[in-house]
């Protein structure tokens, strides 16, 4: 076998062991508790309300779909993906051992965990160019929309996992209430969804980050003043995603050669 046909087969293993390992950690549990209840004991506000945890569902099934669309004959030399194959594996390892770190309550080794995954979800966005380089609408949609929502989505979990940790460590604030901090945490995920507006246009990523802040308005609905704060925030990433759709309108036609 040649070195692309060891990266597609790494690749489908990968996923297959990602989404096996997510469905057992449930299913079994690991560790006799599931991935839901070991959060529901950390008295933290930056947290969305359960159903948008099934996120992962969608998450999971677009990683399915770029894994056939990279197995593919025709995919087999596309030098775009040659450049994640392996990121991506490494990434899907990231995942799965953060998995058994969360289930086994090892708190500052979720976080490493957690930001590896992320800095692979990272170059793996820049790597592809996601809404800079032409691409057939295939590609668009089998490879940079399921990438898009994977890393939106972990980047809040990387807000969240952060959080947890310390307050598992009984960490202060720097004397500013939790209430303060949920706040500073609405307003980066702000920040983070305009940068990605005005330099990507990525409404897929965007649209992750209203989901997950309409989770966190919902999660906090008896609680007027939080979810009002993490309401607004979703209104101003909405406006956002216009940006978004204006800004991907605006763009030139992909060319005939790239579609």
């Amino acid at each position: 076998m040649n070195r692309d046909t060891i990266r597609q087969i790494a690749v489908i293993l990968a996923t297959l062991a990602t989404v096996t390992i997510n469905g057992l950690a449930n299913a079994l549990p690991i560790n006799g508790q599931n991935t839901g209840q070991i959060s529901d004991r950390f008295d933290v506000l930056f947290v969305p309300a359960g159903y948008v945890f099934a996120i992962w569902g969608l998450i999971y099934l677009g990683l399915i779909v770029y894994t056939v669309f990279q197995a593919l004959p025709a995919q087999k030399e596309n030098p775009r993906l040659r450049q994640i194959g392996w990121i991506y594996v490494l990434a899907s390892i990231a995942n799965s051992v953060w998995i058994f770190l969360w289930h086994y309550e090892l708190l500052p080794l979720t976080l490493i965990a957690m930001l590896i995954l992320l800095a692979c979800l990272l170059v793996i966005y820049q790597r592809l160019g996601i809404n800079r380089t032409p691409v057939s609408r295939g590609e668009r949609w089998g490879v940079h929309v399921p990438f898009s929502i994977y890393l939106g989505w972990i980047t809040v979990a990387t807000i969240a996992n952060v959080t947890d940790l310390l307050w598992s460590l009984g960490w202060n604030g720097f004397g500013l209430s939790a209430e303060a901090w949920f706040l500073i945490m609405l307003g980066a995920t702000i920040i983070i969804a305009g940068l990605m507006a005005f330099t990507r246009g990525d409404v897929a990523y965007l649209l992750v980050l209203v989901w997950a802040l309409a989770g966190i308005a919902v999660k906090h609905s008896d609680v007027q003043s939080l979810a009002m704060a993490a309401a607004v925030a979703a209104g101003i990433v909405v406006v956002f995603v216009i940006i978004g759709v204006v800004r991907r309108g605006s763009r030139p036609p992909v060319p005939a050669a790239a579609a």
